[in-house]
């Protein structure tokens, strides 16, 4: 902005120098100057105009921990040079350094650059807009140019593999049979009807498809064994370490920042609960199990019971995008909710709330005859307050199967079957 007032300031002295004078001199002067000025506008202008920009997303979905990649090029239209051209990308994605300049970008050259970024916060994030910048030889005038295109990227929580939890799906007690058609193939036939598009070749029933002289299917029904809830404490009041914020490799000097960067859960109980959520709904879809979600955030959350990858993403979905600012507590969550559970179905608790109005209504959920496992978060290993070890005890002393979690154990060999077997003896004090 100095530079520029400066000439305008020449130029108008040579104006007026030219105007009183008349001396060729000051005449030239001043076409010279006006020259240089427009030819440099012109120059800033086309800088952020005749170029193309092309953004390729490799994924439009990732996981806590894992890459999050793009790829950018860009190409001069040109044919003149640009001696440099910035693209600054205002991207929300935590750590996620796309902008660049580029110098001398010669007529009809293109350059490309990768940006990969470890994901480090579950959410949905935008990527994008853009803001191209140029400007003249003379450093006058500097360009801009907006590219408001934006695209989404969800990243989902962290999934750890618990191949030991307990209890095993021998000792979970079946329910009544299902008399309920499913797309799922399952050991329970419940007749045949005409071939339908879409139906894969294992379904076709050879003896009927031979007899009828047409192509014959079996539908199945759901096998017996009882659903799985998972409910996800969120109220807000109970969570410890809210506020956190991941600090980013390129905030660590050089020498600091890790080859390999291993994967570390924010220290907040929310952070622990969506993640053993995940993993647990991910144990038990592989498992063949149909699971659902409910969860008290801002609003409320449910997902129906169901099996398979498609289920796990709408869960994954979630769980990637709900936050702690619920205000609903546990105890009144699982008395709403818990009324609509069947016999026999096995309820998933995850919380780091201590109140002791919660496990009250698990004892009524047991008498009804569900299955209840508590997965509490330790809230004083957090810096919150209250004995996680009082509510383990009084949970095991009524038979209720527990898990205690702490901050910084590894969830594999916390949720382990081991683990489980431990905490189930009635009396038990949890010691960690």
């Amino acid at each position: 902005m100095g530079r520029s007032r400066a000439i305008f300031v020449l130029w108008l002295a040579c104006l007026v120098a030219a105007l009183a004078t008349g001396r060729d001199l000051f005449y030239n002067l001043t076409y010279l100057i006006t020259a240089i000025v427009v030819l440099s506008y012109l120059w800033a202008w086309t800088g952020v105009h005749w170029v193309q920009l092309s953004r390729q997303t490799r994924t439009r979905k990732s996981q806590v921990g894992k890459m999050a990649e793009e790829r950018f090029t860009v190409r001069n239209t040109w044919p003149l040079p640009k001696l440099w051209l910035e693209v600054r990308d205002r991207s929300d994605l935590p750590g996620h350094n796309a902008s660049r300049v580029i110098n001398s970008l010669g007529a009809w050259k293109r350059h490309s650059w990768t940006v990969r970024t470890i994901c480090r916060q579950r959410g949905r994030f935008r990527l994008g807009p853009i803001t191209l910048a140029s400007g003249d030889p003379f450093g006058l005038f500097t360009m801009r140019r907006e590219l408001p295109q934006t695209s989404t990227l969800i990243v989902y929580p962290a999934i750890v593999d618990l191949p030991a939890f307990a209890p095993p799906v021998g000792q979970l007690p079946g329910g009544d049979a299902i008399r309920r058609r499913t797309h799922y193939v399952t050991p329970n036939v419940a007749g045949v009807r005409d071939y339908a598009p879409g139906d894969t070749f294992g379904r076709i029933h050879w003896p009927s498809t031979a007899r009828k002289e047409r192509l014959i299917v079996k539908e199945f029904e759901l096998d017996p064994l009882a659903d799985t809830w998972l409910f996800l404490d969120m109220d807000r009041a109970v969570q410890v370490g809210l506020g956190w914020k991941p600090l980013l490799e390129r905030e660590l000097p050089a020498l600091l920042r890790p080859r390999r960067p291993r994967l570390e859960l924010a220290p907040t109980t929310e952070e622990y609960g969506v993640t053993i959520a995940a993993s647990l709904a991910k144990h038990f879809i592989a498992r063949h199990r149909a699971v659902g979600l409910v969860a008290y955030g801002r609003r409320r959350e449910v997902l129906q019971v169901d099996r398979g990858e498609r289920q796990l993403a709408k869960i994954l979905e979630v769980l990637a995008v709900i936050r702690a600012g619920g205000t609903v507590p546990l105890a009144r969550v699982l008395a709403a909710e818990g009324v609509h559970l069947g016999r026999g179905t096995t309820a998933v608790v995850i919380t780091p709330s201590t109140d002791r109005d919660w496990v009250e209504v698990v004892r009524h959920l047991e008498k009804r005859g569900l299955r209840v496992i508590v997965v509490l978060i330790a809230p004083d290993s957090f810096g919150g307050e209250g004995r996680a070890q009082e509510v383990v005890a009084e949970l095991a002393a009524g038979g209720t199967p527990t898990y205690l979690v702490r901050k910084g154990d590894d969830l594999a060999t916390a949720l382990s079957w081991r683990a489980w077997g431990v905490l189930e003896r009635p009396g038990y004090v949890a010691r960690r």
